[in-house]
């Protein structure tokens, strides 16, 4: 295989040498097609986990850990899929906040109250420039070239020849993000891992900035101290809408986490069958840095993560263009490469990303309270599960929703699912409780009549 051109594209793009070393490793597998595959019957189920209620319950918070804990948030997603062209981070949520906002109060309301903790972002070159001028509004944060760190691109491999992809009518379009698994090949780039060691940083807790329920949490953070573990994944319990998400398992006594992209086909009913594999991956997670240093010098510079591949097009909006392959790894299939690694059930309230307008739709509505502090909690009404809300291709873009919301959000936090079919017009004044579809027939936008519609199939 032609591994050297890879080499010397990426050297020549200076792409750092740990990400070099975590791509070949990646594309040493690409020929055998069963590699990165995890077949049901290597695995087995995880039964049950401690959980954070239990946690809470048993033990006494210190915040003197705060002063040793690195809070670093995933900030490299453009949100395209939604028809945003920066970071998604930068969304309005709530009051004209962004999420970045509400992080940022997050921050600052640890550091006045409990201690100076560090605070990171993971931009890629699409999402540095507009993240770093959000953060200089806030001087009391640091210097946002400090906060920093940047995100890897690694080459597309055309699917036929096995070599890097050349597409001369765009170039850039001959490169592809590694996946949220890059985090460790940045971290040990430069030098960053043994400066925060070297400042006293001995945790760090990561997740993605678009999961606003993702924030650092005391007791899971002195428990996972004191547990002397070297990584921690926060799982939640899987829904009928969580049943193409990774999902927590085990073989013998070692953790994993399996994607639905490393499930042959064979297997996809056991994969989604959520009263057997019932636990998901938050994309929350605690990593004892020392013990990362460790591991990566043992692994020559990069952990060794099970290999995600993805067949594309090399320009996505063009269907006849060549095919390629993207080499991702998963960050949280880390877990694998430590033997003593936990994971731990939490409230669902800790898992409340936006992926798409739906989402945003619920985070924007009464079924989540965003709090001064910049925390969100889901309302007591939906005890922990949020509402599941379906829109059609008429809500598709930020922009079709936001003109769908002009004269307001519904109420949703009495609301169990939600389908809206066809362009509809939502108010403050409509209230959605129980099982309810919405559907306009028509081609013109119909506005939804104020009032409490329980249960119902609302035809306009």
């Amino acid at each position: 295989m032609p591994i050297h051109e890879f080499r010397t594209k990426m050297e020549a793009a200076g792409v750092s040498e740990p990400a070099i070393r975590a791509f070949e490793r990646s594309y040493a597998q690409l020929a055998d097609a069963t590699c990165g595959q995890i077949p049901e019957s290597s695995i087995q189920p995880v039964e049950s986990l401690p959980s954070l209620a239990e946690i809470s319950a048993t033990l006494t918070p210190q915040p003197a850990l705060l002063n040793e804990t690195a809070v670093l948030k995933l900030n490299g997603g453009l949100g395209t899929g939604m028809g945003l062209e920066r970071a998604k981070s930068l969304l309005p949520v709530h009051d004209g906040l962004t999420f970045l906002d509400l992080i940022v109060r997050q921050i600052l309301r640890f550091r006045k109250t409990s201690g100076h903790m560090r605070f990171l972002t993971m931009n890629s070159f699409s999402t540095s420039a507009d993240t770093r001028a959000a953060l200089a509004k806030y001087p009391d944060l640091g210097d946002p070239a400090a906060i920093e760190l940047l995100q890897n691109k690694t080459p597309k491999i055309d699917a036929q020849t096995l070599r890097p992809v050349v597409w001369e009518k765009d170039r850039e379009l001959e490169w592809c993000p590694p996946g949220h698994g890059d985090l460790y090949a940045v971290l040990a780039t430069g030098g960053t891992l043994e400066r925060l060691l070297a400042d006293g940083i001995r945790y760090l807790f990561v997740s993605n900035s678009d999961n606003l329920g993702a924030t650092l949490d005391l007791a899971l953070l002195t428990w996972f101290a004191e547990s002397g573990a070297p990584f921690m994944m926060e799982v939640t319990a899987r829904t009928p809408s969580d049943r193409k998400g990774g999902h927590l398992a085990r073989r013998g006594h070692q953790l994993l986490l399996r994607e639905s992209a490393q499930c042959p086909e064979a297997d996809m009913d056991a994969f989604q069958d959520i009263t057997r594999h019932r636990f998901f991956n938050t994309n929350n997670l605690w990593i004892r840095l020392e013990r990362l240093r460790d591991a990566l010098a043992a692994s020559d510079g990069s952990l060794p993560l099970p290999l995600i591949r993805n067949k594309k097009t090399v320009d996505p909006r063009d269907k006849n263009s060549p095919e390629v392959f993207q080499l991702e790894t998963a960050m949280g299939a880390a877990i694998e490469c430590f033997a003593d690694a936990r994971a731990v059930d939490v409230p669902r309230s800790r898992f409340a990303p936006v992926k798409t307008t739906a989402d945003l739709l619920t985070l924007r509505s009464d079924a989540y309270d965003i709090r001064p502090d910049g925390t969100v909690a889901l309302a007591p009404e939906l005890g922990e599960i949020p509402p599941h809300v379906e829109l059609d291709h008429h809500y598709k873009m930020v922009d079709q929703l936001e003109a769908a919301l002009a004269a307001g959000t519904p109420s949703l936090k009495g609301c169990r699912t939600l389908k809206v079919k066809g362009p509809v017009l939502f108010n403050a004044d409509a209230i959605f409780q129980g099982e309810v579809t919405v559907e306009n027939p028509t081609h013109s936008p119909l506005p939804v009549p104020p009032g409490i519609h329980f249960n119902t199939h609302l035809i306009l």
